[in-house]
C-alpha cells in the first residue's frame, strides 16, 4: 500500500489516533464510504472507503510486482521488518486496545489480548525468514536432488470481526516474512483493528510500498480477493457457510485455501474435576468476548454424578457477571456486534425454550447486550446444542459414562476444540476417543498460542495451517524439487 494512500483511508472523527500510529486517512477503495460503529454505543468512530472488485484486482496486481523485490531482499532485512512491527505494537499497545475495545465491543482484557498476541506473531514471523526451508532428497540417479520452498507470490487474507487484530495478523505476518505480498480483507464491521492498524504499523516498520493491501468490504471484494489472477493462496477464518464458497472459489481456480472456520466445541466434565473450578472453566469459554469466538464452549458435556451442582454454580456465575459498554467501566461482557447477530443468538435459545430446554440463567438483553446464558433439559436436536451459537449461551446436557459422552462430544459437524476437565489419567484416555483440532485437559476450549498450530476438521476447516514455523511455511510458500547433475547425461535420443 503505498503511503499516501494510507494516509487517505478513514477520516476518524475522534481524533484519537493524534498521529501517533495513525495519522489521519486511509484509502484503496474507491466504493461506498463503511461507517465504522462503536456497537456499545452507537457512536460513529469514522468513515472507511469500500473496495471494489475493480480495487482489488488494482491492488492485487500492484502487489505481484512488489512481492518480487520483497522476496529478493535479503532475509535478515525482512526479518528486521517484523521485529520491528512487533516492537510497534508493543510501544502502542493502549492505542490499539482503545480501538478494540470500540470497534469491536471487548473489554479491556480481550483487547490486551489482542495487542499483545499481534505482537507476538510478529516477534514469532521475524524467526522465518532465516528457518530452514528445503530438505536434501536420496536418489538413485547420480545427481543431488533437494526440496526447497519459495514464496507463493500475493496471498489474500480474509480476517472476521470477532477477533479481527489477532485473526488478521497471524497470517499477515507470516505471509510477508516468508516473501509474500498480501491483500487484506477485514470486516466491514472491524476496518481499523482488522486492516488500518496493521497497514500502518508495518508501514512504520518499514515494510516496502505495495506490499500490503488493506481492502475492507463485503462479499464482493471477497471474492475477487480469491480470484484474482496474480492470487495464489487464500486464508479465510470465519463462518462454515462463507468458508464453503471461499473453498469451492478457491478450488475452482486451482489455489490454495486454508480454511479455519466455525466451531460447536465441547468441554466433558468427568466426576474427578473440581466443580468449582469447572464451572469457573465452563464459565469462561463460554461467556468470554460475548462467546463471539470460534472456539467457545458451546456444549457443556456433564457427567450426571455432578450435573446439578455443576449446573448451579454456572448459573450463580452467569448471574453474577456484569454486562455494559466496556470503554465506561468495568465490565465482564460487552455488546454483540451488530443487530442481525443478536437476533441470530437469540432465536437459537427461544427455539430451544419452545421445544422444552430450561433457562437457568440469562436468556434476555438490553439492546445489544445480551445476559450470559444457562439451559438445561436440552436434547442435541435443539438448535441450541446443535448449532454454533456465536453468543454468550451455556447449553448443559447429563450423561451417564465416559462411553455417553464421548459419543456425545463426537455427535457434531464442527471438530475445532475440546476440553476435558478431570483427573488427568482418565481424561488422557478420553483424548483419545474424541475427534478436534485441539484437545485441552484442564483447559478451557478458547486457546491459542502464536507457536501452535490452529485449525479444525470436519466442518471446522481445512486443518492446522497458522502457528508455529512447520504450519506457517508450508501454508505460505511452494515446494520445488531441484536437481544438480555433475554432467549433462548421454540419452538415447
Amino acid at each position: 500500500m503505498a503511503h499516501q494512500e494510507v494516509r487517505d483511508m478513514a477520516i476518524l472523527e475522534d481524533g484519537r489516533w493524534d498521529g501517533k500510529i495513525f495519522d489521519g486517512e486511509w484509502t484503496e477503495g474507491s466504493g461506498e464510504p463503511i461507517t465504522v460503529l462503536n456497537p456499545a454505543s452507537e457512536a460513529v468512530l469514522g468513515h472507511v472507503g469500500a473496495a471494489t472488485p475493480e480495487d482489488v484486482y488494482r491492488a492485487a496486481s500492484a502487489a505481484s510486482s512488489a512481492q518480487q523485490s520483497w522476496a529478493a531482499l535479503k532475509p535478515t532485512e525482512r526479518a528486521a521488518v517484523l521485529r520491528r512491527a512487533g516492537q510497534l505494537f508493543e510501544e502502542h499497545a493502549a492505542e490499539v486496545v482503545d480501538w478494540v475495545v470500540r470497534e469491536t465491543g471487548a473489554i479491556q482484557p480481550k483487547a490486551g489480548m489482542e495487542a499483545h498476541v499481534a505482537a507476538q506473531e510478529c516477534f514469532e514471523a521475524s524467526a522465518l525468514p532465516t528457518h530452514a526451508k528445503g530438505q536434501v532428497l536420496a536418489s538413485d540417479d547420480p545427481h543431488w536432488s533437494l526440496a526447497r520452498r519459495l514464496p507463493a507470490g500475493v496471498v489474500s487474507v480474509i480476517s472476521p470481526f470477532n477477533f479481527p487484530l489477532i485473526l488478521s495478523i497471524r497470517s499477515v505476518a507470516p505471509a510477508l516474512a516468508l516473501g509474500n505480498a498480501v491483500l487484506l480483507k477485514p470486516d466491514p464491521r472491524t476496518p481499523v483493528t482488522g486492516g488500518a492498524l496493521i497497514a500502518r504499523i508495518f508501514e512504520e516498520a518499514g515494510l516496502p510500498e505495495g506490499v500490503l493491501h488493506v481492502l475492507p468490504g463485503g462479499g464482493d471484494a471477497g471474492a475477487a480477493a480469491v480470484d484474482a489472477p496474480e492470487v495464489r493462496i487464500v486464508s479465510f477464518t470465519g463462518s462454515t457457510e462463507a468458508g464453503r464458497h471461499v473453498g469451492a472459489a478457491g478450488a475452482q481456480h486451482l489455489k490454495r485455501t486454508h480454511l479455519e472456520l466455525g466451531g460447536n466445541n465441547a468441554m466433558i466434565v468427568l466426576p474427578s474435576a473440581d466443580l468449582d473450578l469447572a464451572a469457573s472453566v465452563g464459565a469462561m469459554g463460554t461467556f468470554f468476548h460475548q462467546g463471539q469466538v470460534c472456539m467457545t464452549t458451546g456444549r457443556h458435556i456433564v457427567h450426571r454424578d455432578v450435573y446439578e451442582e455443576y449446573v448451579q454454580r454456572l448459573a450463580d456465575k452467569a448471574d453474577a457477571l456484569v454486562v455494559g459498554d466496556p470503554s465506561e467501566g468495568q465490565v465482564h461482557l460487552g455488546p454483540i456486534i451488530d443487530e442481525k447477530q443478536l437476533k441470530s443468538v437469540d432465536s437459537k435459545v427461544q427455539e430451544s425454550v419452545i421445544a422444552g430446554a430450561t433457562i437457568r440463567a440469562g436468556a434476555t438483553h438490553d439492546g445489544l447486550f445480551y445476559r450470559p446464558t444457562v439451559l438445561t433439559d436440552l436434547t442435541p436436536e435443539m438448535p441450541a446444542w446443535n448449532q454454533e451459537i456465536f453468543g454468550p449461551v451455556a447449553p448443559v446436557i447429563a450423561v451417564s459414562s465416559v462411553d455417553e459422552a464421548v459419543a456425545l462430544a463426537n455427535a457434531s459437524e464442527y471438530a475445532l476444540s475440546l476440553s476435558i476437565l478431570g483427573e488427568v489419567g482418565e481424561a488422557m484416555k478420553v483424548a483419545d476417543r474424541v475427534t478436534a483440532g485441539k484437545i485441552h485437559i484442564n483447559e478451557m476450549t478458547v486457546m491459542d498460542e502464536a507457536t501452535a498450530p490452529m485449525g479444525g476438521m470436519k466442518a471446522s476447516g481445512t486443518g492446522a495451517h497458522f502457528g508455529g514455523a512447520d504450519a506457517n511455511v508450508e501454508a505460505f510458500t511452494e515446494l520445488q524439487w531441484v536437481t544438480l547433475s555433475p554432467d549433462i547425461p548421454q540419452y538415447p535420443f
